[in-house]
């Protein structure tokens, strides 16, 4: 029943909100996805799965259809449009293909078109919505890293009882010997993953000459917690990929002298931390020999295989997309591989695999991101980072369902994606002389 009330919130609230503000939206599906994981841990019950969903077709609804307040057009000449259909057309095809039960298939659905909207939402941003989810994701940052320091003391099994909810999170562990920190998330590989996520959005906001001293500091709150959230979680993947966000913003050239010391301090205090306890030091498993093993892992030596077995796929749901344990049983023929290429080609077919492959390159060399306004750090960084996050899928699954890292992801790529619009500034304020005019006497 609790769990049922919570869906029924988060569609209304994402709704209402969203259909007056495009960033407050954002936001009320941004609480619900932080908040996801430890929800479903402590509510076991198949309803509390869909907590997050609702918010977002919440949000959906609020955005797509007609007469919202919130009126922010199509950007234009935009062939993102064009590929987010394509990209969920697909998969709408294969429910009716008789791989599947159509229940796996539905499911199937959320790890291959269900977040891809979120892309044409983040193409809609403009500046203010932009300040705005930056300051909401710092708030959200601060709150958990609060949980995630309670977790580091007190142990996580206060927060998230030993259940089939949590098997990854008591099945990780970091270099000290402890559990990996998940803070609010379903693990610590979530956690880490959002933490960067947030960065191109807090460093893009902080690097803007508006704001007040109170705002850009939350926003280095947001940021040093999102670094910090980054070690507790202990995500090899998301260390190279704070790294990769850390070179962004040394060679961003936008930053004042006093930012550019702030920014120094920040990664000097991270790298300190990093250095001085025991259980943040999983980096240090990242050498030659560990990456070659990873990669040769995951990309997969039966891709070629999988490729003959199944060149129609194996139908949604029956590649690696993550299903509840009360479908799993249904599931026929299940096939896992750690690779999300893969997983495409194993539910999507041939066809999914190429139109992603095309999406890809699409993104790769699509520079309008590089356009300079007063966004343009942010916005640089978010399409690296989109490159770099469709690179790395070769070495792990989830990237099309993990909740909520997949929308904040789709969010970046979608903002990135298209070019900025010109948006008015208020002009200056001119007094015209009247025209004179007879008077009769």
């Amino acid at each position: 029943m609790i769990a049922l009330l919570l869906c029924a919130i988060g569609f209304l609230a994402a709704f209402f909100v969203g259909r007056r503000s495009l960033a407050a939206g954002c936001l009320v599906v941004a609480v619900f996805g932080y908040a996801y994981g430890i929800l479903r841990a402590n509510l076991i019950t198949p309803v509390s799965h869909f907590i997050f969903d609702a918010a977002l077709v919440g949000l959906y609804l609020a955005v797509f259809l007609p007469n919202a307040k919130n009126k922010a057009g199509k950007p234009p000449g935009s062939g993102l449009n064009k590929w987010i259909w394509l990209l969920m057309g697909w998969p709408l095809v294969l429910v009716f293909m008789p791989f599947q039960p159509l229940l796996v298939s539905i499911v199937g659905l959320r790890g291959n078109m269900f977040l891809l909207p979120a892309a044409l939402i983040g193409s809609r941003l403009r500046s203010k919505d932009l300040r705005i989810i930056a300051l909401g994701l710092a708030v959200l940052n601060l709150v958990a890293m609060g949980l995630a320091i309670a977790e580091y003391f007190r142990g996580i099994e206060p927060f998230f009882p030993v259940g089939p909810m949590t098997i990854t999170i008591y099945n990780s562990q970091d270099s000290g010997g402890g559990y990996r920190i998940p803070s609010l998330f379903q693990n610590a590989h979530t956690y880490g993953g959002v933490m960067v996520d947030t960065i191109p959005f807090l460093f893009g906001a902080w690097a803007l000459t508006a704001g007040t001293r109170k705002q850009k500091m939350l926003l280095v709150g947001g940021l040093v917690t999102a670094f910090f959230g980054i070690l507790m979680a202990a995500t090899r993947v998301g260390l190279i990929s704070a790294v990769f966000m850390v070179i962004l913003a040394a060679t961003s050239g936008r930053l004042g002298a006093m930012k550019r010391w702030i920014w120094v301090v920040v990664v000097a205090g991270v790298i300190f931390a990093a250095l001085h306890n025991d259980r943040w030091q999983r980096y240090k498993e990242l050498d030659t020999d560990t990456i070659t093993e990873r990669i040769g892992g995951s990309v997969n030596r039966t891709f070629l295989e999988i490729l003959q077995e199944y060149p129609m796929g194996n139908g949604l749901g029956g590649g690696g997309t993550s299903i509840p344990y009360f479908l799993a049983s249904q599931v026929n023929h299940p096939v896992g591989v750690e690779n999300e290429y893969g997983r495409i080609l194993l539910e999507e077919g041939v066809i999914g695999l190429l139109l992603w492959i095309g999406f890809g390159i699409w993104v790769g060399t699509n520079r309008v991101a590089l356009v300079k306004d007063e966004w343009y750090t942010g916005r640089r960084m978010a399409w690296y980072f989109s490159i770099f996050t469709l690179a790395t899928a070769v070495i792990g699954v989830g990237l099309m369902s993990s909740i909520p890292h997949t929308f904040f992801f789709m969010l970046l790529l979608g903002w990135s994606a298209v070019a900025p619009l010109r948006e008015r500034q208020p002009g200056p304020f001119v007094i015209r002389r009247a025209a004179a005019v007879p008077v009769m006497s």
